[in-house]
């Protein structure tokens, strides 16, 4: 266990700097030392981490595995340093974040401004997006993920809340195509639904014997983006299953109209997300418990 971290240090800095001769620039050292520090790790984990040419060296397919989990690793120790020289557990450092774009800009960014604003040495990097990002590989601390979560024994996740889903439509559409009284009545109305050219997501709901069911409703329009959507259920294109938090104000100023509400449309889960890990850093720990207990609130609107 003794030597398990020799060289990892410079195979990182190999990486991170490009090359060999940057990298003993860098730690002080020969060329030639860091590249016996490379061969002997390489030897010791039986093997090549670099693709070697008489130009340029490259990382191999499991070099790049190996380095993306030596930064996390190295950066575990850092924290864990640096917590105990000062004694503390104070979030500090680069907090890297992923989340949907319009509930990341609604219920998680807020949150995570405050929480920066309270810790003077800990900084947020937030990515906004809807597709779901690979954490290890992206460098990733902590995402928000709407919707059931896959099994996964690489990641932990801590639930957020629930996310209140309802039918909605404009008074315009309601008023020349009529409102539905029951689920079975939607299939005589077109939807807005949210999707992309290979998959669209059907509308969850619990029918009168409560069982919960996947309504698909006829629509000639497939959009990817909930702003969007609002805005074409708002000229009356159609009804729209949307989020609560996010049409509280349509809703008050009577441009949109509850449809079917939470007793029958399902909500959908909201978890914070993050890579397993023995030590959790102080920074990510602070951010789950900051969304954990701000995130509700805001998803009521």
């Amino acid at each position: 266990m003794g030597n398990r971290l020799v060289g990892i240090d410079v195979f990182v800095e190999v990486v991170d700097s490009g090359s060999f001769s940057r990298a003993a620039q860098r730690l002080g050292l020969t060329r030639s030392a860091v590249a016996k520090s490379v061969a002997r790790l390489e030897q010791r984990l039986d093997t090549r981490l670099f693709q070697r040419t008489t130009r340029s060296q490259t990382l191999t397919e499991d070099g790049l595995a190996f380095h993306e989990r030596c930064v996390r690793a190295l950066g575990e120790l850092t924290a864990a340093e640096a917590s105990l020289r000062t004694g503390k557990h104070e979030p500090s450092g680069a907090l890297r974040v992923a989340a949907p774009v319009l509930f990341g800009r609604h219920c998680v960014a807020p949150l995570l401004v405050d929480l920066v604003g309270r810790h003077s040495r800990l900084t947020l990097d937030m990515t906004f997006g809807d597709l779901v990002v690979d954490l290890v590989a992206e460098g990733i601390d902590l995402a928000v993920r709407i919707g059931e979560l896959p099994d996964s024994s690489s990641l932990a996740s801590r639930q957020l809340g629930v996310q209140r889903m309802a039918i909605w439509a404009a008074p315009s559409y309601l008023a020349r195509h009529g409102r539905p009284t029951d689920l079975a009545a939607l299939a005589d109305h077109v939807g807005i639904l949210y999707g992309r050219a290979d998959r669209d997501f059907p509308w969850r709901v619990r029918d009168e014997d409560g069982r919960v069911r996947d309504v698909r409703v006829g629509s000639r329009l497939r959009l990817d983006d909930l702003e969007a959507i609002v805005e074409a259920a708002r000229s009356g294109a159609g009804l729209a299953w949307l989020p609560c938090w996010l049409v509280a104000r349509l809703t008050r100023d009577k441009e949109l109209e509850l449809v079917l509400g939470g007793d029958q449309v399902l909500g959908t889960p909201v978890h914070a997300v993050w890579a397993h890990t023995r030590y959790l850093p102080a920074k990510t720990r602070a951010a789950i418990d900051a969304l954990a207990a701000g995130v509700p609130a805001l998803m009521q609107g």
